[in-house]
This record gives C-alpha cells, sequence and structure tokens, in this order.
C-alpha cells in the first residue's frame, strides 16, 4: 500500500509533497538518456537541520548528546553521482558546543571531510554529528556549523552544492525539552484492525515539565481512538477541511529530567471500513507557560495504510439544440467507495474532471473550480470559449463524495453527433503519468459529452 507524503500537520491543508526516487548505484557517472535528446542539468544540495538546542546539563552534570543528520543528493535520476565530498566547518562553536565525527569523516583541525561514495536523489542523512553544549557554555549562547559539498557526476562530470548556503544554527538552551519517540509507519491493515501505538515521551531537557499536554489528531478513516479520562475529543465536520477527530489531553505529571511517561492505557485506533491512507498525528508541549527548548522532535505523523480501494468514476451527458441555442451540461465526478481519499500530505487536489469541449460548440458559462485551457493544457486568456476545461475537487473526497460540474453550452454550428471527450485526471499531469493506483476500475474514468 502506497502511503502518502506526511508532509505539514493534519490540522493544516497545505504542505509540499515529497517526492521519492530511486538510489542510483552503478556505473559511472553517464547520463542514461540519448545523445540527440535536449541537455539536462543536475543539482548539488545539501540536507541539514536549520537549526537545533542543546540543553545544558542537570544539577551541573554533563550535558547531553544530539545527533544531527546530514548529507548530500542530487536532483537528476538520468545521472549517477559517486564520490561525494561533504565537508563541515565548526570552527564557529568554540565555546558553545563540542563535535564527535563519525567514522566516515576525517577531521583536521575545525573542519572535517566525510566521505559519501554513491549520492543519492533523496536527502538521505549520510552523516551522523555527535554534539552538546560545551562545558561552561551558558544558555543563549550560538554557533554555526558550515557545509559544503561536491561529487563526481553530472552533465559536467562534477557538481558542487551552492556555495555559503546550507548551515545549522545551534543555541544552547535550559527548559524542558519533551520528545516523542520515533514510531514507525504502518503498512498493509486491513479496515476493521485495531492496531496500538506505542507512544513514549521522555524530558530530554535540563529542567523538570511541569505538567504536559498531549493533542492527538486521526484522519477520517481511523475510529474508535483510546479513551482517557484526562483528554477531551472533539469532530469536525468535514465541511472546510476533511473530517477530522481531535484529542485533547491534559496531564498534571511532572516529568523531571532523563523522565518518561506512558499513557495509563495503550493508545489503539481503528481502521474504519472506508480506510485507505490515514494519517494519527501526535503533539507534545510542557504545560505551565514553559517554552520547550527543542521544537523538533514535538510533533510525529504516522502513516497508516490500509489494504482497500477507491473507484472513481465520471459520467458525461447528452445536450441537444438548433444554431445559437444554449443547453446545459452536467457533468459528475463520484466516488464509488469503500474507501474515501485525502492529499493530507500536500493538500493538492484529489484529481481534475477534464471536458474536451465538442466541435460546432462554445462554452458560455463555466463552473466554480473549472479553469480553461487550450488543447495541449496551455494558458487560455478567456474564461468562456476554450476548447478544454480542468475542474479541480477538493484536496479530499468521503466514500460517497460525488459532484456535478454543470457547463453552459452554446451550439454554433449543428454537427450531428458531435462528441467531447470526459475523463478523469491526476491533479497535475495528463491521464495515465501518475495513475490512481488506489483506482480498481480505470474503464469509468472516461466519457462523453455528445451533441445532437
Amino acid at each position: 500500500m502506497r502511503l502518502i507524503s506526511a508532509g505539514r500537520p493534519l490540522r493544516l491543508r497545505s504542505g509540499a509533497a515529497v517526492v521519492v526516487a530511486g538510489l542510483l548505484t552503478a556505473g559511472l557517472a553517464a547520463p542514461a538518456f540519448a545523445a540527440d535528446d535536449p541537455p539536462q542539468t543536475d543539482q548539488l544540495s545539501i540536507s541539514e537541520p536549520t537549526e537545533r538546542t542543546l540543553p545544558l546539563g542537570t544539577d551541573g552534570g554533563q550535558p547531553q548528546s544530539l545527533i544531527l543528520g546530514v548529507g548530500i543528493y542530487h536532483d537528476n535520476e538520468n545521472f549517477t553521482v559517486t564520490d561525494g565530498r561533504l565537508t563541515v566547518d565548526v570552527s564557529d562553536l568554540a565555546g558553545v558546543a563540542e563535535v564527535t565525527w563519525p567514522d566516515n569523516c576525517t577531521p583536521s583541525g575545525t573542519s572535517a571531510v566525510c566521505d559519501i561514495p554513491v549520492v543519492p536523489t533523496t536527502g538521505a542523512h549520510q552523516v551522523l554529528l555527535t554534539v552538546r553544549a560545551a562545558d561552561g557554555a551558558e544558555a543563549g549562547a550560538q554557533g554555526r556549523i558550515t557545509y559544503e559539498a561536491t561529487a563526481t557526476g553530472g552533465p559536467d562530470g562534477t557538481l558542487t552544492a551552492p556555495h555559503e548556503s546550507y548551515a545549522t544554527t545551534l543555541t544552547v538552551g535550559s527548559g524542558p525539552d519533551l520528545a516523542i519517540d520515533p514510531l514507525a509507519d504502518i503498512e498493509d491493515a486491513q479496515p476493521g484492525d485495531e492496531r496500538t501505538i506505542p507512544l513514549k515521551i521522555t524530558n530530554n531537557g535540563n529542567e523538570s515539565a511541569n505538567g504536559f499536554t498531549v493533542t492527538l489528531y486521526t484522519s477520517y478513516g481511523l475510529t474508535d481512538l483510546s479513551r482517557y479520562d484526562a483528554c477531551t475529543y472533539t469532530t469536525t465536520d468535514g465541511d472546510d477541511y476533511a473530517p477530522l477527530n481531535t484529542a485533547i489531553c491534559t496531564f498534571d505529571q511532572v516529568l523531571a529530567p532523563g523522565d518518561s511517561f506512558e499513557l495509563p492505557e495503550p493508545l489503539t485506533v481503528r481502521l474504519a471500513p472506508h480506510a485507505l491512507n490515514e494519517r494519527l498525528d501526535i503533539g507534545i508541549e510542557p504545560g505551565g507557560g514553559a517554552q520547550d527548548i527543542d521544537s523538533q522532535n514535538d510533533y510525529v505523523i504516522v502513516q497508516i495504510g490500509a489494504e482497500n480501494t477507491a473507484d472513481f468514476s465520471v459520467t458525461g451527458d447528452a445536450i441537444s439544440g438548433a444554431a445559437g441555442e444554449t443547453a446545459t451540461a452536467e457533468l459528475t465526478f463520484k466516488n464509488n467507495g469503500p474507501a474515501w481519499f485525502g492529499n493530507l500530505g500536500s493538500g493538492d487536489p484529489v484529481a481534475a474532471v477534464r471536458l474536451i469541449v465538442p466541435a460546432g460548440t462554445k462554452v458560455t458559462g463555466v463552473p466554480s473550480g473549472c479553469s480553461p485551457h487550450t488543447l495541449s493544457g496551455g494558458y487560455y486568456p478567456r474564461q468562456a470559449g476554450a476548447p478544454r476545461y480542468d475542474c479541480h475537487l477538493p484536496y479530499w473526497v468521503l466514500e460517497d463524495t460525488q459532484r456535478t460540474f454543470a457547463f453552459s453550452v452554446r451550439v454554433d454550428t449543428v454537427v450531428p453527433g458531435a462528441t467531447g471527450a470526459v475523463s478523469i485526471h491526476p491533479p497535475f499531469g495528463e491521464f495515465g503519468e501518475s495513475p490512481f493506483d488506489f483506482d480498481p476500475d480505470l474503464t469509468n474514468n472516461t466519457a462523453a459529452l455528445t451533441v445532437n
């Protein structure tokens, strides 16, 4: 089961989608396209945390160490890129933080060169730096780690990351640091399954948390969230946003540095009959107005994929009229279920219903949500009279969602049997480029608008 990108927190609509590409491992750097293809470009980039907070030690003890994951990647999967060299400069950390180098880094003074034999096309973390607040550092002290990178490959044989573009700012802090232990995604679940989420929260800071709040968000296909006396439960109706269940749980327990907390009973959730690509979002914050010194580990997203299908379909219409007459053509999208579907990570439309206008006719009235285009999908300057229209659905559809787009179509020239194509497409791209892998029947993704 394909899981959707995690993206932004579930309570928000928008966010950047994450595109996963393969790791290229074979051969030397050489393009995989024909010699007469147009030139291609490639870009080397560095994946790094932009900022982190280092807690001071507890009661004068040694500060806790954190792991910073850093790596390099490139953009174009048509090239194999090797011999990556990541240069890490920690000269600005004097008196602020101390760094322990991993085995794949060769230090020299206040910098090190880290070897990455094969450079992937995703932001993997091949270098794990261990950092902690320096002895004698005070809260508020700041320093930067800067990065440079080169590799062998790409269209010119050598790739260089943009100079002076990548850095991590480290700040020494004092306070609680509530961290949610990493949670694994769940794949290949079945509708009706009950799954247990092993939620554990630890205070990694140097001060106690005097109470804390845990917030749980479950997507529409997750039901029967565990009930706790400390929680308040609400459900949204899904009018403006995808349906959502929320639990806000307030605990008075004091978490001293190093202490951990688990819920009174295991956290469980059940997959509804309409479950497909689901999400459980968990957030944590200290109580009493305290500021968590490291927000990086305050929020986790568990993606839960169900073995289920959502059958999208579209129906066209048949209209008639003499020359000069206008008729209404209704094009209807329907999700026949049994599952709902939502682009909860990206906020992109679920799909687009496309109309290719029949010969001899002109669209004079365009429904809300529909955009005019040229036949090839380019920009069309006027709302009426375009040869093609794409009508975007919202970023989610329930298991029984039905939406009709009503066009006003004027018959300019009577062409007996004139036919326009009606079809469902991914929100961006052409039909078949990004198939709906949850749709068991693609034959009902096309229809026709016939005239006379």
